[in-house]
């Protein structure tokens, strides 16, 4: 039996990290962390991981360190953008030379990173680093939540606020961690919320008990003085034959107009777990969803 949450979480977002390649993904990913640092009087850290000189010599041979020397004027023009749109905000823009899982972790370390804010972009973004393992390594080694803005989303509003979440969970450990979460961005922001299960159809259909059953574990999961501070709802959903979990999310995010889903994830060592649970229902929600996804990890 799944324990009513007593009180709402004890959550702070003090430090923010946004990850960026300069890419039209990444600008949309700045617009929020920007606001974002607004909304909470957050300090914005923006990292740009550059290629150690080795790695650029591996990559441009015949251009040796004139390619360096390009790819750092690159750079700095762009952080000079960079710092013009983040005048009113408390700020620093970081540089580091290396690996970027691992330079994000360090940062996330050193600066006590709160929140990291990353923009995908579709089937180049995280489905292709797949393949590799960037994407595993970032979601593997980062303890914070990440808040991943796809390439299907717009920029956010100057006050950041979300009116309506989207919390999904399949009621396993690590689906639930992501829940205090949802709940404390609705308190702050007086959110719609909503508790989402989604039921693959098994051949025998689900009975009413069945779905009545899991109502009553999704409004466990809420604080007793929920509806005092935000309006929520549980609901339950039976697929259509094979339908997949990420379509259930995606539809139903959809239908409810959310702008912001929620999401608990455990990340498998090695590819093959990577594989097997990003390129399947987080990676298709990270890189479809019309809004950002938060994802936590369990």
């Amino acid at each position: 039996m799944t324990a009513t949450l007593a009180a709402g979480p004890r959550l702070a977002i003090k430090n923010i990290l946004l990850g960026t390649d300069f890419s039209s993904c990444s600008n949309t990913a700045l617009s929020y962390a920007r606001a974002m640092a607004r909304r909470y009087g957050a300090t914005l850290n923006v990292a740009h991981v550059m290629p150690t000189i080795n790695a650029i010599l591996v990559l441009s041979p015949e251009f040796g360190m004139d390619a360096a020397v390009h790819e750092d004027e690159r750079i700095q023009e762009y952080i000079k953008q960079i710092e013009s749109q983040l005048q009113s905000i408390a700020h620093q823009v970081l540089t580091p030379k290396g690996q970027v899982p691992d330079e994000l972790a360090r940062i996330i370390e050193e600066q006590g990173i709160d929140l990291l804010v990353l923009g995908t972009h579709g089937r180049t973004g995280v489905r292709k680093l797949v393949m590799g393992s960037v994407a595993e390594e970032i979601f593997r080694q980062v303890p914070c939540p990440v808040l991943t803005v796809g390439p299907n989303v717009c920029e956010a509003s100057p006050e950041a606020k979300f009116r309506h979440i989207l919390c999904a969970t399949n009621f396993s450990r690590d689906s639930l961690a992501a829940v205090p979460h949802a709940i404390f961005f609705a308190q702050e922001d007086a959110a719609d919320l909503t508790l989402f299960h989604f039921i693959e159809q098994p051949p025998e259909g689900v009975q009413a008990k069945t779905r009545e059953s899991l109502l009553r574990r999704l409004n466990q999961l809420l604080p007793a003085d929920a509806e005092s501070r935000y309006h929520s709802r549980s609901m339950v959903e039976v697929g259509e034959l094979f339908a997949s979990p990420a379509e259930g999310i995606l539809n139903a995010a959809e239908r409810q107009k959310v702008d912001l889903i929620v999401l608990g994830v455990r990340v498998a060592r090695g590819v093959r777990g990577l594989m097997t649970h990003l390129s399947t229902t987080t990676a298709q929600v990270l890189t479809q969803a019309r809004c950002p996804v938060l994802t936590v990890h369990g």
